[in-house]
């Protein structure tokens, strides 16, 4: 899908901000209403909006431990992958999931309570899948965290 400069700063917009009025996102791009929805509803129909949501804070809601696990796979096997796949699926706690290149398999992000809390989701994942080694990371502090992608540099 091409994407002009309008439709760079109609995105931009949204993703820092989903309740913005359409007014005020028309105005800031120099559109008049409809041309405007028209332009936000092709996006949402073309999967570059995939959803609009409300981004909680962890810590007001006592999920104050973030935790990055390193998982290298047991083989790499197509099935292993699957059965990895379908026990990660299980777990809440894990708000992301990359393959990665190198000497780790896998990245999760895994987010709970506390220590304990973060015992018992390592006793259930090593205990569903088979893994070949695991290493996790603990967050002291969120310096900076962003859902919003880097559209400006698009603009240029």
């Amino acid at each position: 899908m091409k994407l002009d400069r309008i439709d760079l700063k109609i995105l931009d917009l949204l993703q820092r901000d989903a309740t913005i009025p359409l007014a005020r996102i028309a105005d800031r791009v120099g559109l008049s209403q409809t041309p405007c929805w028209k332009r936000i509803q092709k996006h949402e129909e073309a999967g570059v909006i995939r959803e609009r949501v409300a981004i909680l804070d962890p810590e007001v809601l006592g999920l104050a431990l973030t935790a990055f696990v390193m998982i290298e796979a047991l083989d790499h096997t197509a099935d292993w992958r699957e059965s990895f796949l379908e026990a990660v699926e299980r777990f809440e706690e894990v708000r992301d999931l990359y393959r990665l290149a190198g000497r780790y398999d896998f990245l999760l992000r895994v987010v709970v309570r506390d220590m304990a809390d973060f015992d018992r989701f390592y006793a259930d994942l090593t205990a569903g899948v088979r893994l070949r080694s695991v290493d996790s990371f603990f967050a002291l502090e969120r310096m900076k965290v962003s859902t919003a992608l880097p559209l400006a540099g698009m603009l240029a």
